[in-house]
């Protein structure tokens, strides 16, 4: 151990090169832990992924940045690399991203630990992070002074919340990700912008819960866009998920849909990359439909369910189904095939 001590004291990281090398090293290990199941990984999102997602969302320097499931930080980390290029930075620049930009909160230990120590990694050195359960915070008592200009999140999927917890929304419900979403909702300031990641199930679910969940977005924010991801996109979850990015404080006029159609199956030995997203990217300034993307207007949507499913008008991905006398011809068929295959076995015993 002495030894080890020893020789990771000797270690230097004092240029920006050397930092930003660790930094990939530090991401890479997280992304190991998920492709080997470890608890790790399931804090970890896919970085092509929240690239894209941060910028879609576009924050600007002096916007203030949240994720409530802050996890290993990959969508904070990610939001500071693209605010540093997106200009020359001034002394007061820096000091804005590193003292009042990113904020997180994580629930977990060690993904607490993870997120703190990717921020450093990345060059925040006193990262806003706190120890402690979103969802615990009643709505209610969230004031002015508590609101962020950007949130960006990937809640946990099939998480189940207590009913002490439940009872701090309006909206109850024991899945996790749908008191996220109401969290964020509420946390964003008047005219602030989301990106976040959520089951595609979210769309079309009849419950109480996610019906009124889905009137409450589409009421209060203007859901702009939808990015329906394959399955696979997620290592070790499999679960088909999207991203919904939506402006607080304007009711949803239009949604426009696109769908990520690949020509390959996503896993740990070929996962997402930027590429796959560039199509989505491009498009989505100017919302043009496609054979893989389209928009919905709200007033063709049943105000009975606020049902969001992703029909892709170009696709036809029904299941046809056969006709019974069809089915039966080909069994007739297949019948005297092998009555044939059988007569001829026994002419040659």
């Amino acid at each position: 151990m002495r030894e080890v001590l020893n020789l990771i004291d000797g270690l230097r990281f004092r240029s920006k090169k050397e930092k930003h090398e660790l930094s990939h090293l530090y991401e890479a290990k997280i992304k190991n832990m998920g492709n080997a199941g470890r608890n790790g990984g399931e804090y970890y999102t896919p970085r092509p992924l929240i690239k894209t997602i941060v910028k879609v969302v576009a924050p600007k320097i002096a916007n203030k940045i949240y994720d409530g499931a802050v996890g290993s930080a990959g969508f904070l980390a990610e939001s500071f690399e693209y605010l540093k290029a997106s200009r020359e930075l001034t002394t007061k620049d820096v000091e804005t991203l590193q003292k009042s930009t990113f904020y997180g909160k994580e629930k977990k230990g060690l993904a607490y630990i993870i997120g703190i120590m990717n921020m450093i990694l990345h060059g925040i050195e006193a990262p806003n992070i706190v120890h402690t359960n979103t969802l615990a915070v009643n709505l209610a008592d969230l004031q002015e002074k508590d609101r962020y200009d950007i949130v960006l999140a990937n809640p946990p999927f099939g998480g189940k919340e207590r009913a002490e917890v439940q009872q701090n929304f309006p909206i109850k419900t024991g899945e996790t990700a749908f008191l996220f979403l109401q969290h964020f909702i509420k946390i964003l300031k008047a005219g602030g912008k989301g990106g976040v990641v959520i089951k595609n199930t979210f769309l079309s679910n009849t419950d109480n819960a996610s019906v009124s969940l889905r009137k409450l977005l589409l009421e209060n924010c203007n859901l702009h866009t939808v990015l329906d991801l394959p399955g696979g996109t997620f290592t070790g979850a499999g679960v088909k998920t999207v991203v919904l990015f939506f402006e607080k404080g304007t009711p949803t006029k239009k949604v426009w849909f696109y769908q990520l159609n690949l020509d390959r199956n996503l896993g740990k030995t070929n996962p997402l990359n930027e590429a796959d997203l560039a199509d989505f990217a491009a498009l989505q300034k100017t919302k043009a439909d496609s054979a893989n993307s389209w928009s919905v207007d709200v007033a063709d949507i049943d105000p009975a369910t606020f049902d969001l499913s992703v029909k892709n008008p170009s696709r036809n991905d029904e299941v046809q189904h056969r006709k019974p006398q069809d089915i039966m011809a080909e069994i007739v068929r297949l019948d005297a095939e092998s009555a044939a295959v059988l007569a001829k076995i026994k002419t040659l015993l």
